[in-house]
């Protein structure tokens, strides 16, 4: 028997990477509208926006476009550690750099099956996710309100699903005679 995974195991799977990641500080989800930018959130971010869901005979797809988002600091802001060249009026170069490495470590993590394996899945059975193809990673700058830039990916999450009907909690319909 699959043990199905719930959009809720997918998005919180999804949180756990965020919160795991040691370069993002702040991982949130909903619509792209729903991003704090009064500047209280604390970046780097990843946001989480749910795209749509699609079945297959034997599985569901999840579709999340990943934000990963840093705020590009001025020159006027900088101190001796964060330095840039005298030609740059700001680290937006550094900061789309580190953004897409981020990203790139998250497409691994499922095409690995990093996770998967740190935790030891052994049985068959056990529930998993699976990604396949190739992404498009697109670069945003100046996106927001307070110059977050960084690079925003769809994420297709696999996820095995026998669609069971056992379970589902409808009542039972009542039988009619034959010819009636």
């Amino acid at each position: 028997m699959i043990a199905n995974k719930t959009y809720n195991n997918a998005v919180n799977t999804l949180k756990n990477i965020g919160a795991s990641h040691l370069n993002i500080t702040t991982t949130t989800t909903g619509d792209i509208y729903q991003i704090d930018l009064a500047k209280n959130t604390l970046f780097p971010l990843m946001h989480i926006n749910p795209v749509d869901v699609t079945t297959g005979l034997s599985q569901l797809n999840y579709s999340f476009q990943i934000f990963i988002m840093d705020l590009v600091s001025k020159k006027e802001d900088w101190t001796e550690e964060n330095i840039q060249s005298a030609a740059d009026l700001d680290n937006e170069q550094e900061v789309l750099s580190s953004t897409l490495q981020t990203a790139v470590d998250i497409i691994s993590i499922f095409r690995q099956s990093v996770m998967q394996s740190e935790i030891g899945v052994d049985n068959i059975n056990y529930p998993t996710y699976f990604t396949e193809g190739d992404f498009t990673l697109t670069p945003f700058t100046e996106r927001f309100d307070n110059l977050l830039t960084g690079w925003v990916f769809t994420l297709e999450l696999q996820v095995e699903n026998d669609f069971q009907t056992c379970n589902i909690p409808v009542k039972p319909i009542p039988q009619t005679g034959q010819g009636e």
